[in-house]
């Protein structure tokens, strides 16, 4: 009976630990391409100056 409730407990936890890892990847993912599209818009504004 123990081993089942720390079977699932465990799960629960590894579960949620995938949820945040994948949550926080692809927040990085979204910064990265905020970065990169100001990069072009500035180099953009740099050119046309």
């Amino acid at each position: 009976m123990f081993k089942a409730v720390r079977r699932l407990v465990a799960a629960i936890a590894v579960g949620l630990l995938a949820f945040k890892a994948v949550a926080s990847f692809l927040s990085w993912i979204e910064r990265q391409e905020d970065s990169t599209a100001e990069a072009w818009i500035d180099e953009d504004e740099f050119e046309d100056a």
